[in-house]
């Protein structure tokens, strides 16, 4: 039985969006209720559609979804959307990051699989990377945090196998199978796997367990950045499978000289 179409607003955020007709589009929704919902906004194309100029990126909507005809269905009908306001996004060294956490949505959520949690860290790392001075450290944030709410991401406090804690001072390993473990490289340094100090492991995972969000969480990260960017670059991919992310290979192009 087809339900009633939803009166209320449900806070959200465009990701993607493609064509479908000379009219009309296809999105692929980020929302605080639904998780990723794949929607059809009839004739938002044309040039007098309220829905054109607010179907864009990186700005908070409040969308309401008409009838759905089964409750499988895999795409939804959009009926309304209006800024839900918030601050303007500001772009710049920021905009190909932006587009790097929408394809990271993409590619590892599920349709319809809610994750408040995950939405209102969204929110708060786009915000953050307005300030240059942070944005590596938000997008670190951001991707621990969207590892950890998809089950992808073990407790940093103890070695995953035998659960002895993590001792400050002493390097470990995180690997995308076994876990949180001991260094066991002893050749030259910069030359194996990526460490991690147990004291940034425990500091993670506290911000990870608190209710600060993605501004605790950054802080955590700041004594290792370039260790996580490159071990969190590794267990993104190892869950992406044989998928590539586009917008990261588009930004080491734009780095290259």
């Amino acid at each position: 039985m087809a339900r009633a179409s939803q009166r209320s607003g449900v806070a959200a955020y465009v990701l993607h969006s493609h064509d479908w007709s000379e009219s009309s589009l296809i999105l692929d929704l980020f929302t605080r209720e639904h998780g990723r919902v794949v929607a059809v906004a009839k004739g938002a194309k044309r040039p007098y559609s309220q829905l054109r100029p607010v179907l864009m990126p990186f700005q908070c909507l409040s969308v309401v979804f008409g009838v759905k005809r089964s409750e499988d269905a895999e795409v939804w009908l959009l009926r309304q959307a209006e800024w839900a306001g918030g601050p303007a996004w500001p772009g710049g060294a920021a905009l190909l990051p932006g587009f790097y956490l929408n394809e990271l949505l993409m590619r590892l959520m599920v349709r319809h699989d809610p994750h408040p949690t995950l939405f209102d860290a969204y929110v708060q790392t786009l915000h953050a990377m307005g300030d240059p001075a942070l944005l590596q450290a938000a997008l670190r944030a951001f991707e621990l945090t969207l590892l950890r709410q998809l089950g992808h991401l073990p407790q940093l406090s103890v070695q995953t196998i035998g659960n002895q804690p993590v001792v400050a001072g002493q390097p470990y390993e995180l690997h995308p199978d076994l876990g949180v473990r001991e260094a066991l490289w002893v050749g030259e340094s910069g030359a194996g796997p990526v460490v991690l100090d147990g004291q940034v492991l425990m500091a993670i995972e506290q911000a990870l367990s608190l209710t600060g969000g993605i501004p605790t969480l950054m802080a955590a990260c700041m004594p290792a950045l370039s260790e996580l960017k490159a071990l969190l670059r590794t267990l993104i991919h190892y869950h992406l499978g044989s998928q590539t992310l586009r917008t990261r290979q588009l930004m080491m192009e734009l780095q290259q000289p």
